[in-house]
């Protein structure tokens, strides 16, 4: 019944307002916009059994008309206060009533075709490899698990979905003395529900009584059910939705309700049998099929639009992986020194955590989580430092003009300029095994940046051409600000833009040296070389205001000490030369003046990609505070760059000039 809502000519009709603004309904009204229903065919929208979806039935009952009942679908949202991205639509009943039929029950029973079949089993490989459930906020489990365990899942007390599923609160007692009893020699984990901690809501098991019993365990804190799923030998429910993702896991599920996917011989049923049609043999590819592609509507945050199961399944599971992959102590993390302008960022890039900002060290608790910019030194006896800098592919615009990034790194090891420790990225870099796919995906990423001509900070400039006649060597030195942490933590010998400059003159005479100082610097936001008049005599041209990657096109080597360009030109497949250590050196990939002993490993071009763009920084969306892929972000950085880099207004950069903001 999804098409029939999807319908332009239908028009629809709400019986609760917050039904209109969920945005599953929101991208549905947006595509009716275009065409003007025909107002004659009327359909009435409620939820569920609450009241408004009993008034949708009287509605149209009494007027002739239509109605569908919506809840709330079987992946939700990642915050269980989010809006969420799915829901499910029934004309005949709903399908956690049991009392009555609902337009699951008829899909489930429906034969599939082959191509179904194969989509059903890619859904449950992909609901598994992205480890998904109806809420996706939670950390793992990371407790330790019985050698042999049952579950047992709690739910709310007086939940709508017991009495409907024809069950009540001695149900959860029928169904822990089963598991028991059944299993003589395991323990039996009690799920706790997880509205009993978001909530104050209560469970149906007197937890102060199975605390003390000898082979019962309570998982009495909010984390995600799939490793508990996962470890466990039989999984015992009432009416949970866990009971359905059980069945994903291949594991074995018994009944003490009546739940949508019980009554089909995939479950041991012990409460009230269905009247469902059983046929035939119902596969889990049904249920799958039924309760995930044909029932269900859902909403994609990135592109504001409709989609199908498998790309919310890839959007919560990249959710999921940041989030874990940001986890690295607890969910209270303490910010040290932030400007007003970067704390909205340190609290989308951190999702999940609870910021408190401070704005000196020794503000930060002791034993707490410290995060801190870049090489900034850190409280002294913290637990753990966060430390946070621009990712590789940032924005359109300069990070001093206060334009927004879409990558940071945060890393829990160092930083990756920083060549006196290891880095988070170093250690990537030096223990990672990619896959022959990860390495695929590291090279079209690659090829991407190469032909939309992405950078860092995507200015535009005009375009380079050599001189007429010119039979040298063209050699590219990218300047750097003076006072940068990666030239005082990453060079050993060489450490200013006029040694550098002398240096590569004095090796390479009869080349064509072209020096391009940073565009910070350019821009008046940082302060220049002290020996800024003396750097003329090093070099045979200095370009400014040229589009940086198109002249990389035109050189055939870059000389550096760390700049960031070194890296953008070896994606280019260009001959570079370090004189400091930046973190792409070291690899076999440049040339290296001074070398590295933790850096003892050879990596072809993808795999420092795979490291340096996908594994290391975290991204963005450009219109919401949610994570997204590099791949997302190149398109981002590609329309953002065309429509025009993004510029501090002149107000702000004359007061900036005036007090000497950043000039350092």
């Amino acid at each position: 019944m999804k098409e029939y809502l999807l319908a332009r000519s239908t028009s629809l009709k709400f019986t609760s307002r917050p039904i209109r603004r969920i945005p599953v309904i929101q991208a549905i009204i947006a595509s009716q916009a275009t065409e003007k229903p025909d107002t004659s065919k009327i359909c009435w929208l409620g939820w569920g059994r609450k009241q408004s979806g009993q008034k949708a039935q009287e509605k149209a009952l009494g007027d002739g008309d239509d109605f569908l009942l919506l809840e709330d679908g079987f992946i939700r949202s990642i915050e269980r206060e989010d809006p969420s991205l799915s829901v499910v639509v029934d004309d005949l009943g709903m399908y956690y009533d049991a009392h009555a039929p609902s337009r699951l029950e008829q899909l489930v029973a429906t034969p599939l075709t082959p191509s179904e079949h194969a989509r059903a089993t890619n859904i449950i490989q992909l609901w598994r490899q992205h480890r998904v459930s109806k809420y996706n906020a939670s950390a793992e489990y990371t407790g330790q698990f019985p050698d042999k365990y049952v579950l047992v899942i709690d739910q709310v007390a007086g939940d709508s979905s017991i009495q409907f599923g024809l069950a009540n609160a001695n149900s959860f007692q029928q169904a822990l003395e089963s598991a028991l009893r059944e299993h003589p020699d395991a323990q039996v984990l009690v799920k706790v529900h997880p509205d009993a901690f978001t909530r104050s809501s209560y469970g149906n098991f007197d937890l102060n009584d199975i605390n003390n019993h000898p082979r019962i365990q309570v998982i009495n804190e909010p984390c995600h059910p799939v490793e508990l799923i996962r470890h466990s030998d039989q999984v015992y429910v009432v009416t949970s939705q866990i009971g359905f993702e059980a069945l994903i896991w291949d594991k074995k599920v018994t009944c003490f309700g009546t739940p949508f996917y019980s009554g089909w011989g995939l479950t041991d049923d012990r409460g009230e049998k269905p009247a469902r049609d059983r046929s035939s043999a119902v596969t889990i590819q049904q249920l799958v099929i039924a309760a995930l592609v044909k029932y269900g509507l859902y909403y994609h945050p990135e592109t504001d639009q409709l989609c199908e199961v498998e790309q919310i399944i890839e959007w919560v599971g990249l959710q999921r992986q940041q989030r874990e992959k940001l986890r690295f102590a607890d969910n209270l993390a303490y910010a040290i020194g932030f400007s007003r302008w970067k704390k909205t960022f340190v609290r989308q890039f951190l999702t999940g955590y609870t910021v408190n900002f401070k704005r000196h060290k020794e503000q930060c608790p002791k034993d707490a989580i410290a995060v801190v910019w870049g090489s900034k030194e850190a409280p002294s006896e913290c637990k753990q430092v966060l430390r946070i800098e621009d990712g590789f592919l940032r924005s359109s615009g300069l990070g001093a003009d206060l334009v927004r990034p879409l990558s940071w790194v945060i890393d829990d090891m160092g930083i990756y300029y920083d060549a006196t420790r290891p880095s988070r990225l170093e250690h990537i870099l030096a223990t990672s095994d990619w896959s022959e796919s990860e390495q695929e995906r590291a090279e079209k990423l690659r090829q991407s940046i190469i032909k939309g001509k992405l950078s860092k900070y995507n200015l535009l400039g005009r375009h380079w051409q050599p001189p007429a006649n010119l039979d040298k060597k063209i050699i590219l030195v990218p300047g750097q600000v003076p006072t940068d942490a990666s030239i005082k933590l990453g060079c050993q010998t060489i450490s200013s833009n006029s040694e550098l400059l002398y240096t590569v003159r004095r090796k390479n005479p009869d080349s064509y040296i072209l020096y391009k100082p940073h565009p910070d610097i350019v821009a008046g936001l940082r302060l220049k070389d002290n020996n800024w008049k003396e750097l003329s005599g090093q070099y045979d041209e200095m370009v400014i205001d040229v589009d940086g990657m198109g002249l990389l096109e035109q050189v055939d080597e870059v000389h550096t000490m760390t700049s960031l360009m070194g890296f953008e030109a070896l994606i280019r497949n260009k001959k570079v030369f370090c004189y400091g250590q930046p973190f792409y050196s070291g690899w076999g990939l440049t040339y290296d003046y001074s070398r590295n002993p933790r850096r003892n490993r050879t990596l072809s071009i993808q795999q420092l990609c795979a490291g340096a763009l996908i594994d290391y920084p975290v991204y963005l969306n450009q219109n919401s505070p949610t994570y997204t892929t590099p791949e997302n972000t190149l398109t981002a950085l590609y329309q953002w760059r065309n429509a025009g880099p993004t510029q501090m207004p002149l107000w702000r950069r004359c007061l900036r000039l005036i007090l000497g903001i950043n000039k350092k």
